[in-house]
């Protein structure tokens, strides 16, 4: 049998398949709307860290899935106090800087090139 691959799978085949089954069920059972396996690699490409946890892209997605959510929410309520029923670039803007804790946090952040009137 020598130069013939054995039947059974390696372990490295294994291993990765496994690896990969762990990975795209992080999401799923995060309850998730983002890829956390997306968010990892940007973590590990953009070098943030040498090392991190395998929670924190986990965590960093249900971060993000929250602040979007509120926004949208925040936005859609501006959006009915004006009787429009789209979300606008404007009323993202409206809903962020009318927000104390939002507009804090994106104080420098432009989402509309429209001024918005008020200011």
């Amino acid at each position: 049998m020598s130069g013939q691959r054995s039947r059974g799978r390696s372990s490295d085949h294994q291993r990765r398949i496994r690896t990969r089954n762990n990975n795209s069920n992080r999401r799923a059972r995060a309850d998730l709307s983002f890829s956390v396996n997306h968010l990892e690699r940007l973590l590990r490409e953009g070098h943030y860290a040498h090392h991190f946890s395998s929670s924190a892209p986990v965590f960093l997605a249900a971060i993000i899935q929250y602040m979007t959510a509120t926004i949208l929410e925040l936005a859609g309520n501006e959006a009915q106090r004006r009787g429009s029923s789209r979300i606008t670039p404007e009323l993202l803007d409206m809903a962020i800087h009318n927000n104390a804790l939002l507009s804090g946090y994106f104080r420098s952040t432009t989402i509309s090139q429209v001024a918005p009137g008020w200011q």
